[in-house]
């Protein structure tokens, strides 16, 4: 499997890019509208195919390039039954994402929004906002919940095998990739924290909302291509 990780530095937003090396099919997850042409020159380098475009949830702090390349390159864009109605296909816990000879699980992990998804590959996990390198994503909008975030890390991430590598949708201190291992032992919000311990710490913290909040929302709930109306341009 080809695999790379991307960053968009004004979001702190990762996005990655997998291939099937026998068939040159690929899957972007989470890309940023703002990084299309990086994101299409690379695959255009690397002799690929795009396929598929996987969001892990509608992002409030960047609109999302999933609609522009799916105009570009005919890529099926998919994500969370719960989400974004302009997406192909609609996505659920248990469902399997084939691109080439790769196959993505799909996992169910809402809490951070109600519809946050994580894909899990060839021992790869793409946690989007669920769970963070020593964090996690926050819940105090877009009907998210603290003790559904809770539930979702530790009845379902926490479940995998330690040696998973956990490739999160931010990284806002350097960090390129973690454990599932890890994790458990010391992100600082989950290891040795019960459920109570969780939810108090979340609905005590006070922080801004996000500075694209109501740009982005209604934008990447029409896959991105919404970006001008929704800002008043």
């Amino acid at each position: 499997m080809l695999f790379r990780q991307l960053f968009d530095a004004e979001s702190s937003t990762y996005t990655y890019l997998l291939a099937d090396l026998a068939t040159r099919q690929a899957v972007l997850i989470d890309p940023v509208l703002e990084q299309v042409e990086r994101d299409l020159q690379l695959i255009t380098e690397l002799g690929l195919t795009l396929a598929v475009v996987l969001e892990t949830h509608v992002h409030a702090d960047h609109v999302t390039g999933a609609g522009r390349l799916r105009e570009r390159t005919g890529a099926k864009v998919m994500a969370s039954s719960r989400g974004a109605p302009c997406v192909d296909r609609h996505l659920n816990d248990g469902d399997v994402v084939r691109v080439g000879e790769l196959e993505l699980r799909v996992l169910g992990t809402p809490g951070h929004t109600d519809d946050s998804l994580s894909f899990l590959c060839d021992g790869r996990l793409f946690s989007g906002d669920a769970l963070l390198i020593r964090s996690t994503g926050r819940t105090d909008f877009q009907n998210g919940n603290p003790g559904q975030l809770y539930d979702s890390i530790t009845q379902q991430l926490f479940t995998l095998p330690d040696a998973t590598e956990v490739y999160p949708g931010h990284d806002y201190t350097g960090h390129l990739q973690s454990t599932v291992g890890e994790e458990k032992h010391h992100n600082p919000r989950l290891a040795g924290k019960t459920r109570d311990d969780f939810i108090t710490f979340m609905r005590a913290r006070n922080i801004p909302p996000p500075r694209k909040l109501d740009v982005a929302v209604p934008a990447n709930r029409a896959c991105g291509l919404d970006a001008d109306a929704a800002s008043g341009h």
